[in-house]
């Protein structure tokens, strides 16, 4: 697993803000102001002090230098309202899978108490229904009140999470809803209205093993994921795959059995894709994450939760290593490079 999913998916778990003792600051990623702190690559900007919270540290939280992978922290004055801004660029970018990965994540950590009380599309800089609010109330037995916002603007995901002390709800509120409505983008056009994913069962699916075939020149080249983002169309639940690490679900769209297959992996974006290869013969698999994008051969149906979670364990014997990485940096720039790197 990436090293930064692992930060990311545990920062969201997190009772306080999240540790950045292993964040490499660059001074590149973000430009401060007398009054607000932008992030430089993706073009968005945030107030240095929002509904009672301010500005504390800002940096990377991986990929040091690439200003791919960028935090912001935010705290009360007193430091129990906490709060960060993190701007990244997954090679896979859905808001909508952003928060259902993160609610999923939420409920495991806190527990059967834990409420979700609210979860819906909500403006962001002033458009209706392009960011995604959800709020979590007696995290931590009754503790804490959690909250998380989500846009996706461009190639970058911008995620919100505020978190405090029940009894400072409010405060909580005030906080998340401040920074959804403070920030500001270079190119407004860019943001992608979204709603909360839709979920229903898929029909049942060939569960046998796949095999992987030779791979071809053209499947060495990034391609885009061909299934719907940002909850514009309803998916469905074709299995779940067990691992050492977890459970996770496989995706397709509803009502399309000829179509992509997703697998989200953590909050930040890192997912396994099997898209339908050109010539209709199989599915190409590509892994996502922050910054970069692993490509392999073609499978020739889709491949089994028993299979999928074995790549995703590293024990795969026919997925040795990635045939190409694609690197892609903040202005969106691709650099191809030779595989070689295990699945996982």
């Amino acid at each position: 697993m990436p090293k930064r999913a692992l930060f990311l998916l545990s920062a969201a778990l997190c009772l306080a803000a999240p540790s950045l003792a292993q964040a490499a600051d660059d001074a590149e990623a973000w430009t401060p102001t007398a009054t607000a702190i932008r992030a430089n690559a993706a073009g968005i900007t945030l107030p240095q002090t929002v509904a009672g919270l301010s500005l504390t540290k800002s940096g990377e939280v991986s990929n040091g230098g690439r200003a791919v992978d960028n935090y912001a922290q935010y705290l009360s004055q007193d430091g129990a309202v906490q709060a960060t801004l993190y701007v990244y660029m997954p090679t896979y970018a859905d808001a909508s899978l952003a928060a259902y990965m993160t609610d999923k994540a939420i409920m495991a950590r806190f527990g059967d108490k834990t409420r979700r009380t609210a979860y819906a599309s909500a403006p962001a800089a002033g458009q209706a229904d392009h960011a995604i609010r959800a709020v979590y109330d007696d995290a931590a037995d009754g503790a804490l009140t959690t909250a998380a916002g989500f846009v996706h603007a461009g190639r970058w995901i911008v995620k919100i999470r505020v978190t405090g002390p029940t009894e400072r709800r409010a405060e909580v509120l005030a906080g998340l809803d401040g920074m959804l409505s403070g920030l500001a983008f270079d190119d407004a056009s860019t943001l992608h209205a979204t709603m909360p994913a839709r979920l229903a069962a898929c029909p049942a699916a060939d569960a046998g093993d796949a095999r992987l075939g030779a791979a071809s020149d053209a499947d060495a080249v990034p391609h885009d994921v061909r299934i719907p983002r940002d909850g514009r169309d309803q998916l469905c639940v074709r299995g779940t795959v067990t691992t050492a690490q977890g459970r996770y679900d496989m995706l397709q769209q509803a009502g399309r059995s000829d179509g992509a297959i997703i697998v989200p992996v953590d909050d930040s974006g890192t997912l396994l894709a099997f898209d339908p290869a050109a010539d209709a013969q199989g599915y190409k698999l590509s892994i996502h994450m922050v910054g970069q994008t692993d490509l392999y051969g073609v499978y020739d149906k889709v491949p089994s939760p028993r299979q999928i979670a074995a790549i995703l364990d590293g024990k795969d014997p026919q997925t040795a290593q990635a045939q190409a990485i694609a690197a892609y940096a903040a202005n969106g720039d691709v650099t191809m490079q030779p595989g070689g790197a295990p699945a996982r």
